[in-house]
Formats: structure tokens, C-alpha cells, sequence
């Protein structure tokens, strides 16, 4: 069975650009809704989907976590050739870590970050968020429940790698973070089953910029830009950011 795959995004705005950027396993619809609520305060917003992602889980693992780098890297330099000099980052889970690691890089003007993991020693979660994936994109391919498993088990042995440069791809901004200077709103679900929540205080406490928040949301999961508490976000990360200096 042939799926709609998702595409990238671009909603232009004015001179004011935000690179948003998704999590491990998702694609351009975790972020599509704070683009839309960002562009109607009129801001630009563009969202990639780094490779592997957006396709079968199978294509998943066939990508590398340096991949995804590279391609953050690609879309920031894609708003640069557009024309937009003021560009932040706000980033879901895994594409937080890679827009800590952008900002570390490269002067932005802000970076958000949405429970975004610092401590690699939930494994266990991210196997079991991989394996919901991989399960549910192959229930939509119609397979029966015994092939299923089959897929999917084969698929948690081909993954191993793939988890292994994830880790250290946190450790590596994890180390980094005491080097930022970047304006920076930390954005945490209090009921995030997905990683150590710990990371939201690590990230606060280590990032040297004198202007930063941290804001926990009490009803909240880790896929936090669909939760009940969206609204909420929406507004606050708009007030964050029209709060600095473009």
C-alpha cells in the first residue's frame, strides 16, 4: 500500500525566521501547528524532514544521526540563501538537542527547546517509542499481527546502531551547552514518559546566556506541540520570542 508521504513546510512571514524542527520518528506535522500559530504573529517558519524520516521505519534506520545534523544544518543555511538573517530554532525532543547543537554553531537569535533528552539512559523508552512506530506504519500497510512482529522485531535488531549515535550525538551537545550564549526557553511536560526530565533543569542550569526561562507543563506528555497544553505553548513561545531583540 502506497502512503501520502509528509513534506517539508514554509510558511513566509516577515524578516523574522523560525527553523522548527521534529523529533525522532516524526516529521513536519509535530511542529506544523506552533508554524501556523507562529506565522499568524508573523513570523516565518520552515520545517525540514531530516532523511529516513516521514517513510517506513525500515528507511528510518537506514539513516545516520550525523545525516540529521547535516540536514539541520542544510535548512539553516536554506533560510540564509532566502534572505532571512534573523533566524531562531525551537525544537522538539531530539530536534531541540539539534537546535542546541545549531545554536552552539551559529549565531540564531534564540533557541526553544521541548523536552528535549540530555541523559541517554532511557533506552528502554526509545525502543519502546520506536517499536509503537514501526508497529502502527505497518498496521497501515494492512499486514497481518504474525508479520507484524515479525517486521518489527527484525527492525529493533537492525536499530541497535542507529540508538548507539543517538546517544552520543546527546552527549555531544550535552557537553556543550556551558558554551551558549544564546537566548534560550526551556519548554518541559511534566508527565514526559519519554526521556529524564531532568534535562529541562540540565539545560537551564548550564546554558551561560543571561536570558533564558524554563517553564514546566504540569498536563502535559512528551509529544507536547499535540497535547491539550498546545495553546498554551503557542502563546508562550510566541511571548519568548517577542521578547528579544530581532
Amino acid at each position: 500500500m502506497k502512503m501520502k508521504q509528509p513534506e517539508p513546510f514554509m510558511f513566509k512571514g516577515d524578516e523574522r525566521a523560525v527553523l522548527l524542527l521534529h523529533g525522532f520518528t516524526g516529521h513536519s506535522a509535530d511542529v506544523r501547528m506552533l508554524g501556523r500559530y507562529l506565522n499568524s504573529k508573523g513570523y516565518t517558519c520552515f520545517a525540514p524532514i531530516y532523511r529516513g524520516h516521514g517513510k517506513s521505519p525500515e528507511e528510518l534506520v537506514e539513516a545516520t544521526a550525523e545525516e540529521w545534523w547535516e540536514d539541520v544544518q542544510a535548512a539553516y543555511q536554506h533560510l540564509q540563501e532566502e534572505g532571512y538573517e534573523k533566524i531562531a530554532v525551537a525544537g522538539l525532543s531530539l530536534g531541540g538537542v539539534l537546535g542546541l547543537r545549531l545554536a552552539c554553531n551559529n549565531p540564531l537569535q534564540a533557541v526553544v527547546t521541548m523536552c528535549s533528552p540530555m541523559f541517554f539512559d532511557n533506552e528502554e523508552q526509545l525502543t519502546i517509542g520506536f517499536r509503537k512506530f514501526a508497529k502502527e506504519y505497518k498496521q497501515l500497510e494492512k499486514k497481518d499481527e504474525a508479520t507484524i512482529e515479525q517486521e518489527v522485531h527484525q527492525l529493533l535488531d537492525n536499530s541497535k546502531e542507529l540508538f548507539q549515535q543517538i546517544a552520543q550525538s546527546i552527549e555531544r551537545v550535552k557537553e556543550d551547552v556551558d558554551m551558549l550564549y544564546t537566548p534560550t526557553f526551556v519548554v518541559q511536560a511534566a508527565n514526559d514518559q519519554m526521556i529524564n526530565t531532568d534535562s529541562a533543569n540540565y539545560i537551564y542550569q548550564t546554558v551561560e546566556s543571561d536570558q533564558k526561562l524554563i517553564k514546566w507543563y504540569e498536563n502535559a506528555g512528551h509529544a507536547i506541540t499535540f497535547s491539550n497544553a498546545k495553546d498554551e505553548l503557542h502563546e508562550d513561545i510566541a511571548e519568548f520570542f517577542a521578547s528579544l531583540d530581532w
